[in-house]
């Protein structure tokens, strides 16, 4: 086992053992009720109501996740890492927008692409396609802000997959780049099982009891994990439509031209919270006048760099790749964000 999986994996126990999700909701229910006590049940109300009008969609996306697992189709994503660098950059860049891999399964899978030897290209392509859309997420954003807003999501996690991986392979065709793992970061251990698996994929899993036991743990541990989040996320939007008044909003992110998006391409690293949780969030913005584009911008920007991400990023490359990595991501979500802008207006 590398020091990296061992290292997620602590990290992982530790989440377990206190989650940070739940406690930071009760925190900020009591200092409501503490400090502002007419706004408890409006904000209880607000996110009951809320998780309960996207309940259907969140049901949809925990179904993908769960077949995805118990079928095995996950395996498909070694078909994306073979053959020439072109199509591999494609292929990856395709396949990063569309797997169902979770957050905490890309990091360990990347160190054992990498690992094994596979170009830095199509990986590059793969990871900085792959947190901004999975099928889950796509669901689930054509629930929160629109059909046409998920489908440009999903184009725009291909098109930024396919810049950084192209840009990756002129770079490494000039000889730089070579090498791009830390020293002592080895195998990808779960992560690679994955890669070098060829198992084939059994859509009708419900005749195999061990595939209907992970279909059932899978549904129920998405719908934990997704759960929490996304009521979490409606009562953040609870408080800010109580306490951020509209033409704040407005004034900072919901002006013409590029300046909205450039400073919501900024602020989405730091302010991102978890690719589910902030839908929601862009949804109560763009009501309160936000730009479509600025939304966008924030939603690529935190997903591909948000402070968790770029520090796991930072733990298992070198140094110019990780500062090429975040190049790639602001300067692909601001561009995303301003073509985004153009098009839904």
């Amino acid at each position: 086992m590398s020091a990296l999986t061992f290292q997620l994996r602590r990290i992982g126990t530790t989440a377990r053992q206190t989650d940070r999700v739940l406690l930071a909701a009760c925190i900020i229910l009591a200092a409501i009720f503490i400090f502002d006590a007419p706004q408890f049940v409006p904000s209880l109300q607000f996110t009951a109501e809320s998780f309960v009008s996207t309940a259907p969609f969140l049901v949809l996306s925990i179904g993908i996740a769960a077949y995805a697992t118990a079928t095995g189709a996950d395996n498909l994503i070694s078909r994306a890492f073979a053959g020439r660098p072109v199509r591999m950059v494609f292929t990856a860049a395709a396949f990063g927008a569309l797997s169902p891999f979770c957050s905490c399964g890309v990091i360990p899978l990347i160190a054992a692409l990498l690992a094994m030897g596979v170009p830095l290209a199509p990986v590059m392509a793969f990871w900085l396609a792959s947190p901004v859309i999975d099928p889950a997420m796509f669901v689930l954003t054509a629930g929160t802000l629109g059909t046409e807003f998920a489908v440009i999501k999903m184009i725009s996690a291909i098109g930024l997959g396919l810049m950084g991986g192209f840009v990756t392979l002129w770079l490494g065709s000039r000889g730089f780049l070579a090498d791009p793992l830390r020293d002592g970061v080895g195998n990808g251990g779960c992560g690679g099982a994955k890669v070098r698996s060829h198992k084939a994929v059994v859509w009708k899993f419900w005749h195999d009891d061990e595939r209907i036991k992970k279909f059932r743990s899978s549904a129920i541990a998405n719908m934990i994990f997704l759960g929490k989040w996304i009521a979490f996320a409606f009562l953040l939007e609870s408080i800010m439509v109580a306490y951020v008044p509209a033409e704040n909003v407005s004034g900072l992110l919901g002006g013409d031209g590029i300046g909205p998006i450039a400073i919501a391409t900024l602020v989405g690293v730091p302010a991102y919270l978890n690719g589910y949780a902030a839908l929601p969030i862009m949804e109560g913005l763009i009501a309160q006048g936000m730009q479509s584009g600025a939304a966008m911008a924030f939603l690529v920007a935190g997903g591909v760099s948000s402070i968790p991400a770029a520090i796991a990023v930072f733990a298992l490359v070198k140094k110019p790749v990780f500062a090429l990595y975040l190049v790639y991501a602001l300067v692909g979500s601001f561009v995303i964000g301003v073509i985004s802008q153009a098009w839904l207006g």
